[in-house]
């Protein structure tokens, strides 16, 4: 039991609490949280070299989003927005039931996976859906999940959310300005395990050689950033303090934002010029497998 002790205590020293970032007078998760911790100086994870190369050595870097529609849009609410009902599809026993306050009106992602966010002011609950469609007077979706932003709890072990990790989707979002959090990011293939703060694996492959959802990997010191500036520069500074965290299966480095004007589009394809040997995995904690 004590080395086991050992370990959760380990994990949860992984970095040091940054100074966090709030939205919507809401504080995104504990400054202790892992997306806030600035793991700059966390040791590499003995497997880093394999994690990468799973990755890809010469895949680059993407940012999925940009000025306009391309990305996970959110919607931040008042504390008296109306609840709504949300019928959930597919995943229903591990979606947090409703209402939601989610507007008609809330943006839809594009593409496949169609989330839908909404942050509530006042509460400071964060409520997120997978797969969304608006019906009736509400919502369907194929999984929903919530999250008390003051608090950080994660959901209950084993659970996905409207990401495959169980992670929310929200605190991992590029958005312009100053970056002190992690980005979420997307890679093609994970092994059947997590690591805190994920609690859902969504892989039937049991290579030690796949990164595990909730993995946490970051932008080598070494690598030079002297050719980049504007937005791109403020992203790649703080991949080197914050780091990335695994939360879903998909393209190769692909990191997330949300869609906004501010964004300067050819500043931010700049980022392209960074491939995947520039990244190392750092040690994230014990592994939960199936």
């Amino acid at each position: 039991m004590l080395p086991l002790l050992a370990a959760v205590a380990a994990a949860a020293a992984i970095g040091v609490p940054g100074p966090g970032t709030t939205l919507g007078g809401c504080p995104v998760l504990p400054r202790d949280h892992a997306f806030n911790r600035d793991i700059s100086q966390a040791p590499v994870d003995p497997r880093s070299d394999a994690y990468v190369r799973s990755i890809g050595l010469t895949a680059k870097l993407h940012p999925d989003f940009a000025s306009k529609t391309y990305g996970i849009p959110f919607k931040v609410v008042p504390k008296a927005q109306k609840k709504v009902p949300v019928r959930f599809t597919d995943y229903g026993d591990e979606s947090d039931p409703g209402p939601y306050p989610l507007p008609l009106s809330a943006p839809i992602e594009g593409g496949s996976d169609r989330h839908v966010i909404v942050l509530q002011r006042g509460t400071c609950m964060l409520y997120e859906l997978f797969g969304a469609q608006r019906s009736g007077n509400g919502w369907s979706a194929s999984n929903g999940a919530k999250f008390n932003l003051k608090t950080g709890k994660s959901r209950p072990k084993g659970w996905t959310s409207a990401d495959a990790a169980g992670l929310p989707i929200l605190p991992g979002l590029a958005r312009p300005g100053a970056i002190t959090h992690a980005l979420r990011v997307t890679v093609p293939r994970t092994q059947k395990a997590y690591v805190s703060p994920a609690t859902h694996y969504a892989s039937s492959d049991s290579s030690a050689d796949l990164p595990p959802m909730g993995l946490r990997l970051r932008l080598k010191s070494s690598f030079d950033l002297k050719p980049f500036h504007g937005q791109a520069l403020v992203i790649l500074k703080a991949l080197k303090r914050y780091g990335m965290i695994v939360a879903d299966n998909g393209s190769p480095w692909y990191i997330t934002g949300a869609p906004d004007a501010r964004w300067n589009d050819d500043n931010l394809h700049t980022l392209g010029q960074v491939p995947g040997s520039a990244f190392e995995a750092v040690q994230s904690g014990p592994l939960t497998r199936g």
